[in-house]
């Protein structure tokens, strides 16, 4: 039996044109070093599962935040509603202190304008 060979040597100092090319395994290879955990190399196979879990672990912490804000957003919503309740009890018993008969009479009393103490008179007009 014959030995595989190429059909055309490449001849020594021949190398294809650009250099080895850059790709994001290679990449990840440089910058990780996982060939002692991997081996040669990175298992193309495991890119996609690995990429989906990635995904849905980004997925997860974008809705945890959201959810978050949203909990803030609420709470603060909440406190000013209380203040702006507790506002409202507290003019409302202010406009029902002032309205009463009493009140208006010491207030209408410093226009030198004075309660009628005496029924009013009915005035008839004969034709």
């Amino acid at each position: 039996m014959s030995q595989n060979t190429f059909k055309r040597k490449l001849k020594e100092g021949n190398t294809p044109k650009g250099g080895p090319r850059k790709t994001i395994f290679t990449w990840i290879e440089e910058k990780l070093d996982v060939t002692g955990i991997l081996g040669e190399g990175v298992p193309v196979q495991l890119v996609p599962p690995v990429g989906f879990l990635v995904l849905l672990a980004l997925i997860y912490i974008y809705s945890n935040h959201r959810a978050e804000n949203m909990v803030r957003k609420i709470e603060k919503a909440q406190q000013e509603v209380e203040d702006l309740r507790a506002d409202v009890t507290t003019l409302e018993a202010e406009y029902m202190q002032s309205s009463m008969q009493s009140e208006v009479a010491k207030r209408a009393a410093q226009l030198e304008i004075y309660e009628l103490n005496q029924p009013p008179i009915k005035i008839e007009v004969s034709k």
